[in-house]
């Protein structure tokens, strides 16, 4: 599988005449190879791959790594990288721009010496674009648990309670569930806090009438959920569930229109233009959505500046919003693996409005 996964380099390799791609993301390192921990190098040639860790790691990749040769060096891993191109004749180098430093580049131009270095951009992340059957599994079963865990606390929401503590509850209960942490700082923002789209928990007290937005996920082996809800904490007034429905309607309208071949742009207009024939929207303005996986925020970008186009295979959220300083504010998120047909929601919470 993995393996597989490397021969979607192949067309860098050709487009830019290279002998090899040095990958120093862990995010990409792990995609290619398995390895999941926290420094390391992957060096990848059309027929060889050789992942490169100092001793901390050499018992970890022996057990993870896949399809390349563990090779334990130094912490200087260029000195490696140059015998490994002196011995295979590796000439051009391909690197991960995006995700080099000036100081790392620096490094590298001096301890390749007589190696060209060709700067590969953000493209080079696109590799994790379209998710294969592997990661749909893993996405789909974080997702479940993430799901799950919120309606198991959401008894906790209740006047009186501070944002933090439920916050706490549900990162508690994502843990007790098998993940492995939370993907993201979780936001709970409760009354005229809800007009804030990214009003992490706070100490404010939850009061009887207000609207609450949580926003949350689960990381478990290295893959993220991402879901929102707008909860009510007692009956809320009805300028609230007005705009819960406005939402409500984008979000849904927005699902419905997700295939294979629609522009993010038009994609994000769907919602968009429904939102602003409702009288809202001066107050969407964020984009529709964005691309998860092994990041929180992947490729593609679902918003009026995109230039990406959905493709089969994609995990994507739809998560419309509203938001009014002095007043509040709803989002309604779901993430969707796009199908041959149209798309599947892998998160799991019903998104009408719930009166707890």
């Amino acid at each position: 599988m993995l393996k597989n996964r490397r021969s979607s380099l192949k067309v860098f390799f050709e487009d830019h005449s290279l002998d090899a791609v040095l990958f120093t993301d862990l995010r990409n390192i792990r995609y290619l190879c398995g390895f999941s921990g926290t420094e390391g190098a992957l060096l990848v040639s059309p027929d060889n791959a050789w992942f490169l860790c100092d001793s901390r790691y050499t018992m970890q990749a022996a057990e993870e790594v896949q399809a390349a040769e563990v090779m334990e060096c130094a912490a200087i891993r260029l000195d490696t990288v140059a015998a490994l191109a002196q011995e295979y004749d590796l000439h051009r180098i391909g690197f991960e721009a995006a995700h080099t430093t000036v100081s790392a580049y620096k490094r590298m131009s001096e301890k390749l010496i007589g190696i060209e270095l060709v700067e590969l951009g953000a493209i080079l992340d696109e590799i994790r674009i379209c998710k294969d059957r592997t990661e749909i599994d893993q996405l789909t079963s974080v997702a479940s648990l993430s799901s799950q865990a919120l309606e198991a606390v959401l008894v906790n929401i209740k006047p009186g309670v501070r944002e933090v503590d439920f916050a706490l509850a549900l990162e508690i209960e994502m843990r007790r569930r098998g993940a492995d942490g939370k993907a993201f700082d979780f936001i709970v923002a409760s009354g005229e806090r809800g007009a804030m789209p990214h009003g992490r928990a706070s100490d404010k007290i939850i009061q009887s009438g207000e609207m609450i937005t949580i926003d949350f996920g689960a990381l478990k082996d290295g893959y993220h959920s991402d879901e929102t809800v707008t909860v009510a904490c007692g009956e809320p007034g009805i300028r609230a569930r007005e705009i819960h429905g406005v939402v409500r309607a984008a979000h849904d309208l927005a699902i419905n229109a997700v295939v294979p071949g629609i522009s993010c742009r038009d994609l994000d207009e769907v919602a968009r233009s429904y939102i602003r024939d409702k009288g809202y929207g001066d107050y969407f303005g964020h984009g529709l959505g964005h691309g998860v996986g092994l990041e929180i925020h992947e490729m593609p970008t679902l918003s009026p500046r995109s230039t990406a186009v959905l493709k089969e295979g994609m995990v994507v959220t739809i998560e419309p919003g509203i938001y009014i300083s002095g007043f509040g504010g709803v989002r309604i998120e779901d993430t969707v693996v796009v199908t041959n047909g149209g798309c599947r929601i892998l998160t799991g919470v019903d998104k009408k409005l719930l009166i707890l």
